[in-house]
């Protein structure tokens, strides 16, 4: 079983810059695959892609944070990081972590995100 614990949500002005994280327990071992989701603006559940890091340090951006957002991670803390700049009012969103050890995914509690002035 696996577990994931988010922090670092909260309030920025436009422009500004937060960082999340998320550090997971529990059995996380070979190939591994860490990201970011985030909620879509309209309504229902579904969430959309952000970023996404696996355990040899390959990233991949969405198109809407590429250039703006750094996904990073601590293998040994068993970590993942979202460093978020240049933040804009449409980033506004709860913001899930992901791991995906084979053969499921696994999320975290998700952490709000308002960008607002």
């Amino acid at each position: 079983q696996v577990q994931l614990v988010e922090s670092g949500g909260g309030l920025a002005q436009p422009g500004g810059s937060l960082t999340l994280s998320c550090r997971g327990s529990g059995s996380i071992s070979g190939f591994f695959k860490m990201g970011w989701y985030r909620q879509i603006q309209s309504p229902g559940n579904e969430r959309e892609y952000v970023a996404t890091i696996n355990s040899f340090g390959d990233t991949n951006y969405s198109d809407a944070v590429k250039g703006r957002f750094t996904i990073s991670s601590d293998i040994a803390k068993k970590t993942v990081y979202l460093q978020m700049g240049n933040l804009q009012p449409e980033d506004t969103r709860v913001y899930y972590c992901n791991f995906y050890v084979a053969p499921r995914d696994y999320w975290g509690q998700g952490t709000q995100v308002t960008v607002s002035s």
